[in-house]
């Protein structure tokens, strides 16, 4: 047996090998033992590995991937989704480790760290053109069945008060409508992409097209219902402000504001663990402000939040993509991604993660009869 003490270095030198290993082989390895399936569910270990990456962009015809290590390096990624390159996209969505590529009227879910993808294709030909929200779950079939797996789908210009929408629901391959109602309110627009938390589909939202009066909405998929989580933590704002939702330490929220006339940057944080969608449970505190002269002006940004460091990745008004990063109030660099070579790319934050793209039970079934 190998005495106490020396496990610990046989552990690092383990782990040393293993950043190296492409990462659909590191799928493969969770069986061999429970340490080493914790370990590839541990985000310090993804974060060290090498082929770990924090955005990625999409143009007319290739994808990127971009790292910050701190050395910002980007890489054309192989597109392994057939058909893929012929669709037009127009929505890039991280969803816990998947991203949804979202067309007019389909959309692909892909892991591109595990090179896995499945399409999704609405049941009709003359279906109009669809938005794809993102992707979430029902939490108590994910516990009881590994599954529960769903896609929210709307239309573009519509109101979420009362409005029918679509659910993709990934065990069966089917779609069903569904009526979304909020009560109370004079309807809302749903304003930018989703996010995704525990299952659940966050959303800025206004209650007036155009208007200022921003709020925070979700959707949860075990009782397919829209409401109000809670008021926006930055005070007033102008519908021209730059506001964004992302997550925060994997388990919070945050949220990105940008005055459009002062260019002035405020990040603000739920201070605690998100472990419900109940909006009493709610606590936003002011966690960063960058406010220094020649600030760009951020053009639908992504971003994600490096300890004290704020990484944004941004268009400029020419639509070159890069990326800022900022702390301490000032804008401590930026970097012009020239290796991307059309200009406007959809761009989002990706952080890799070794969870399959969900299969239906047909698939399932199918795969378990090949092994």
């Amino acid at each position: 047996m190998v005495p106490e003490e020396k496990l610990p270095c046989d552990l690092n030198l383990i782990e040393e090998t293993l950043f190296r290993v492409p990462p659909e082989s590191l799928v493969r390895f969770r069986t061999v033992s429970k340490k080493w399936n914790a370990l590839f569910d541990d985000k310090m270990f993804i974060n060290n590995h090498k082929m770990t990456f924090r955005f990625i962009l999409a143009t007319n015809s290739k994808f990127y991937s971009v790292s910050i290590t701190p050395k910002i390096e980007v890489r054309e990624l192989t597109l392994d989704i057939p058909g893929l390159e012929s669709h037009k996209l127009k929505v890039l969505i991280d969803c816990n480790g998947f991203l949804l590529c979202g067309m007019d009227k389909e959309a692909v879910v892909w892991n591109p760290w595990l090179r896995q993808a499945r399409w999704m294709k609405p049941e009709v030909n003359d279906q109009p053109i669809l938005r794809f929200n993102g992707i979430g779950y029902e939490y108590d079939n994910m516990k009881r069945e590994g599954s529960g797996y769903k896609t929210l789908v709307s239309h573009p210009n519509e109101l979420a008060t009362k409005s029918v929408w679509k659910i993709h629901d990934f065990a069966s391959n089917s779609w069903k409508d569904k009526e979304l109602v909020i009560s109370g309110s004079n309807g809302i627009t749903l304003l930018a992409t989703s996010v995704t938390l525990n299952g659940i589909l966050y959303w800025v939202a206004s209650y007036l097209q155009n208007n200022s009066s921003f709020v925070l909405v979700y959707f949860n998929f075990s009782n397919e219902k829209v409401h109000k989580f809670s008021d926006l933590p930055c005070g007033e704002n102008h519908h021209s402000d730059v506001i964004v939702l992302r997550l925060f330490m994997e388990d919070r929220l945050s949220l990105l504001k940008q005055c459009h006339l002062t260019k002035k940057i405020e990040i603000w944080v739920t201070k605690n663990k998100i472990k419900n969608c109940r909006s009493g449970d709610v606590e936003w505190m002011n966690f960063m402000e960058v406010s220094t002269p020649n600030l760009p002006g951020l053009v639908k940004p992504s971003y994600f939040i490096d300890h004290k460091k704020l990484v944004v990745c941004s268009c400029d008004e020419t639509g070159q993509a890069w990326i800022y990063v900022m702390g301490d109030n000032k804008l401590i660099s930026k970097i012009q991604i020239d290796s991307v070579v059309d200009l406007w790319p959809l761009h989002c934050t990706c952080f890799p993660s070794l969870v399959p793209v969900p299969r239906s039970r047909s698939q399932t079934k199918e795969a378990a009869l090949q092994v």
